[in-house]
């Protein structure tokens, strides 16, 4: 239970450092200093050359979008490993619940985009976009308040958002994908299968991952057309998940190292004997093999997303410089098909489905959760930013459009943000 705790205040705190991000890239975006912010982001080169692969031209925010977020969505993966393996969608008891939320989460959103731009093909491609949900924006709020809000409930948004990047991997992959090089993704799966045999052959380095998932898969992916945020997902689910000795013979082994230390003659000083140094070296080797590499991964990596990956994102993705009215561009069809999906899909998704798999008797509410409380979640959720912005990068091939979708997604985001910590913080002070 410290684990899931320590992980949800990483991500409540790299919230509200994300929002802090997106103020600031709001506020320059739309300042005298615009040309700034454009030139850092989008015109300002930099890369690499190697051999046949010229890599040197690309923007920053190239760089981010396909690189760094490659590296979040490894991250992504190792969690959804995690919770898959021995986590909250580890058992069918488990996992109905947040995966039903999920699909509800999804299913509706892209419906209800879909039925308000009906009329407007040219924009069709957009149905992903109100189907995410920012994990650390909606953490971060619920941290806001407090001890007012039960771990359970915060432990059941997680596993939903979780289960909703899964689905948001799904979807990349499979549609917003374009012209597919084949023979680059025979390369990456060639790379994949060796990752796949070193960890059946118990290969635990995870050097080793990163140089073949890098220099193989990764940037197979680069030249593959398909999305190069997918091979971190990719890579991230052939990293090795079990302990190289059981816990019983670790807490044995433990014990005897920890006797020996205490018999070991000190030296009048503030450094450790030789015989010291020597055990501790043992001690810290066992602890390595009674730990996943997985784990280790994503205990190195998760704090590294939350703090640095996601708001430098935000900073280079949420500066929408508004030209003309902000009203029109809200009353545009994919604002109003986003903001439609985020706020009303989301809630009518995440409480019907809820509803329906409890009634089934296929899931039960958390202990100490309340209707009223699911249903304050399902409005956080409609908080899609990061992931939805992501997508509509990919979505939308003109920049009007992609502009006219961050509007969305941020007055979205922001109205989801008010109804629920307003729903939830009422349904606190009622309860209490």
């Amino acid at each position: 239970m410290m684990k899931i705790k320590n992980f949800i205040n990483e991500e409540a705190y790299g919230g509200i450092i994300l929002i802090f991000a997106t103020i600031i890239a709001l506020v320059w975006a739309n300042s005298a200093y615009y040309e700034s912010y454009h030139y850092i982001w989008h015109e300002f080169k930099v890369g690499f050359v190697w051999g046949d692969i010229n890599m040197s031209d690309l923007s920053l925010h190239h760089w981010i979008n396909d690189g760094l977020m490659a590296l979040f969505f490894f991250t992504i993966g190792l969690e959804i490993k995690r919770e898959i393996m021995g986590g909250e969608l580890s058992s069918m008891k488990k996992a109905s619940l947040p995966i039903a939320a999920a699909v509800g989460g999804m299913v509706f959103p892209a419906l209800m985009y879909a039925i308000i731009t009906i009329n407007y093909p040219e924009v069709s491609d957009g149905w992903g976009i109100p189907m995410a949900t920012d994990i650390a924006f909606a953490l971060g709020l619920l941290a806001l308040l407090g001890k007012r809000v039960p771990l359970n409930l915060k432990i059941f948004l997680t596993a939903l958002a979780i289960a909703d990047d899964l689905g948001a991997v799904i979807v990349i992959a499979i549609f917003y994908t374009e012209a597919i090089n084949y023979s680059e993704l025979l390369s990456a799966a060639f790379f994949i299968g060796i990752l796949i045999a070193a960890n059946l052959a118990g290969v635990r380095r995870t050097s080793f991952y990163g140089i073949i998932g890098l220099t193989g898969v990764w940037m197979a992916f680069i030249f593959s057309g398909v999305h190069a945020t997918i091979a971190g997902v990719l890579i991230a689910l052939t990293i090795p998940a079990k302990t190289k000795i059981k816990e019983s013979e670790y807490i044995s082994r433990l014990l005897k190292k920890i006797n020996n230390f205490k018999d070991i003659t000190t030296i009048e000083a503030s450094l450790l004997s030789n015989d010291q140094a020597h055990l501790i070296s043992k001690i810290e080797k066992l602890n390595d093999d009674a730990n996943t590499p997985l784990q280790k991964l994503e205990h190195a990596l998760h704090p590294f997303s939350a703090y640095f990956i996601l708001p430098i994102f935000a900073l280079s993705n949420a500066g929408v410089h508004v030209e003309g009215s902000v009203v029109e561009m809200l009353l545009h069809p994919i604002s109003l098909g986003i903001i439609g999906g985020l706020i009303l899909g989301k809630f009518i998704g995440i409480s019907l489905l809820s509803r329906l798999v409890v009634k089934m008797k296929i899931a039960v509410l958390p202990e100490g959760v309340t209707w009223k409380q699911i249903y304050g979640v399902a409005f956080l959720a409609g908080i899609g930013f990061t992931m939805s912005i992501f997508i509509s990068e990919l979505a939308f091939k003109s920049e009007e459009h992609k502009q006219i979708a961050k509007v969305g997604i941020m007055a979205a985001s922001f109205i989801s943000a008010a109804i629920g910590m307003v729903w939830l913080s009422s349904g606190s002070k009622q309860e209490n």
